[in-house]
Parts: C-alpha cells; structure tokens; sequence
C-alpha cells in the first residue's frame, strides 16, 4: 500500500513539473521602446517597458537585464534617468510569478539595443530597416541646441548633402540598395566669432527589398505512393501591414505548373526537369523568379582532352 500511495505522489508530481515547464515555454515577455530614438546623448532619459501577453492577466512581477547583468528594477516600466556612456547595451526584459507549484518565468524578451553618446553629435536614423523606394529622414543633433550654420551628411565617409543649420534633418527619396551603408554628420557653428564644427559618429542604415528574390526548395518522395514530390517557393516579403497579397506561380521547363496560389508550394508529379517559381504581387506590380533548379536531369560531363 506504501508503495501504491509512493507511486501516486511520484506520478502527481511528475504532473506538476511537466505542466510548470509548459507554462513557462508559453509565455515569451514584449519588450518596447518608449523613448523616441534607440541612440540619445548621454545624460538624458530613456524608457523601455515590458508586457506579457497573457489573457488571464497573471499577477507579473518584471525582471530587467542589461545583457547577463539583472537590473534592481521590478516594475512594468525600466526608467533610465541621467544615463551614462556605461549604460549602452542590449536590455531584455522577463515575467516571473508565483504558482502552487513555485515561482515560474516567461522566456527572455527579444533584446533592444540602446546607445548613450558620449559625444557632441549624434545622427538619429530610423531603428527599422527601409525599404526600397521609401523616404528615409534622418537628424543630426547636437547636444545643447546650438544655432547651426551648417549641416553635412556623409555615407562611407563621402558627401552626400550639405544644407543650411535650420533645417537638421535630411531626406534620402526613392531608396534603392546602393543607400546601403554607414551615415554620420557634421554640424558647425558660431560662438563669439569664432566656428565651432563637431562629427557624429557612425550609424549603419538598413535597407530591404520589399520582395527578395525567390529560392525554390525541391523534396522529393513526398508522396511516395503517388509518386509525387513537393516544390516550395521561399521569398521574404517586407510589405507594411495591411500588405497586399502574393500570389506564387511554379513551372516546369518554363511551363507554368497549374493556375496560381496564394499557397507557396505545390506538390507535383515527380519527374525530371529543370524548375522554378516565381512570386507576384499584382497590386504593387512587384515580380521575382527564382534561378531554375535541375532535377534528375543528366548534366553532360565535359570531356577531355585525348592525348596523341
């Protein structure tokens, strides 16, 4: 009978453990930048909160961490107040909460990356990539306001533009790859007669397609009693929300497999062939076909050369 009661317990607890580790995997901590710009002078004020989608809405207590180190601060909100150069770093943020069975934790936020300057200037660029054919606005602060004369902007340290001291910000129109690179500006201005000039430091600018071009994946044997095999068209698609729809078309020596679908595979009879796919967005009259793909086909070896 002891031994029966053991076993019961045992299994109980094994329960327990098994539901405590699910619980724990399905929560993962949101953490947001309040504070307008990832990259500020230091001194000034960041803010960083942190939110747990649970629908029950648990009781959380907030943990924050500047990479491995653990922050004193508990609450919903991370204030960082009169920062200094030391407090650069990737910030992550975790809930924990008290159970019948123990305290559990979320898993860790994805991080945010913040930036305290040190210096005189600082190019605030956008934190998200850009996208192909966008506007891309950036500033050029410098600490304590002064009257600009004069504002440079540079990418992989050549000119790009120069403006009056009025107007800080730039205007990159209708981004293409080529706007890749590293940013930074120059300020100057005058003080008693004298010109005071001041360089940011460098800050890299993201720009994506808004549709890559596609990479089609062949599995074959994947319905062997059929005999067919499964074709799907990989592609990255970085249109903002609500985003228009994509319509994927697969070919078979450059004929069209099938009508088109919003599904991007198909499965097909396998046999061989060169392949390919290609994926549209007909609203954004956006279009990109992936290299073809040879299955099966023999690829004559060259030969060589007889010796005499």
């Amino acid at each position: 009978m002891d031994k029966l009661i053991s076993l019961f317990v045992f299994s109980a607890l094994s329960q327990i453990v098994v539901s405590h580790v699910h619980t724990e995997a399905s929560f993962r901590a949101n953490i947001e930048l309040v504070s307008e710009h990832s990259r500020i002078f230091s001194g000034e004020r960041a803010r960083l909160r942190c939110s747990i989608p649970d629908v029950h809405r648990s009781n959380w207590t907030y943990l924050w961490f500047r990479g491995s180190e653990e922050l004193s601060q508990t609450g919903e909100e991370l204030n960082l107040w009169n920062t200094k150069v030391q407090d650069s770093g990737k910030y992550y943020c975790q809930g924990t909460r008290n159970t019948k069975v123990g305290k559990i934790r979320t898993q860790q936020s994805v991080p945010v990356e913040l930036k305290m300057d040190g210096g005189w200037a600082i190019l605030q660029v956008p934190r998200h990539p850009q996208l192909v054919g966008s506007t891309l606005e950036v500033t050029c602060r410098v600490r304590g306001n002064p009257r600009l004369e004069e504002i440079i902007l540079y990418k992989d340290g050549v000119e790009v533009m120069r403006q009056n001291g009025h107007k800080p910000d730039f205007y990159l129109n209708n981004l293409s790859l080529e706007d890749l690179g590293v940013y930074s500006c120059r300020a100057s201005w005058d003080v008693s007669g004298r010109t005071h000039s001041v360089t940011s430091a460098g800050t890299h600018v993201q720009i994506l397609e808004v549709l890559s071009q596609p990479i089609l994946e062949i599995i074959p044997n994947y319905d062997t009693q059929l005999k067919r095999m499964k074709l799907t068209c990989h592609v990255q698609y970085n249109a903002p929300a609500p985003a228009p729809p994509i319509d994927f078309y697969f070919y078979k020596n450059n004929r069209r497999l099938g009508p088109a679908t919003t599904d991007n595979y198909n499965v097909v009879k396998q046999t061989p062939g060169l392949y390919s796919c290609k994926a549209r967005v007909p609203q954004l009259d956006l279009s990109k076909s992936s290299e073809p793909k040879n299955f099966g086909l023999r690829v004559a070896q060259p030969q060589r050369p007889s010796h005499l």
